[in-house]
């Protein structure tokens, strides 16, 4: 990632611990991915799944405090290997190309059962 997005990256970092904060206004930009349509993604993979094999899965929110650059790819989903040592099941959400960079990353979406 580039120093010219560090500083931007930095001060909306500090002010999501300073604001109240929801997932419903944390929208992309032409820098962030925003939390928002991380979690639409997994919410659309989830609900694929739950038609495919009948469950009945629910993605909640990803954690807050989790800033990534904008993708410049569409948006990969899948389950969560277990390999990566996360307690319960979560989608991985994953992009293969940030903008600016050919830097990967991936954003783990806690899911339950429906009651």
């Amino acid at each position: 990632m580039g120093r010219a997005l560090l500083l931007p990256l930095l001060l909306l970092a500090s002010a999501r611990c300073l604001a109240s904060w929801s997932i419903e206004a944390d929208r992309s930009t032409a820098d962030i991915h925003g939390l928002f349509e991380i979690r639409q993604e997994a919410r659309d993979f989830v609900a694929k799944e739950n038609a495919r094999d009948h469950g009945e899965w629910v993605a909640l929110d990803p954690n807050m405090k989790i800033l990534v650059p904008r993708c410049s790819v569409p948006l990969e989903t899948r389950w969560t290997p277990g390999s990566q040592g996360l307690t319960g099941r979560n989608v991985m959400v994953t992009c293969a190309r940030a903008v600016g960079t050919r830097k990967k990353w991936s954003v783990h979406v806690p899911v339950t059962q429906k009651r």
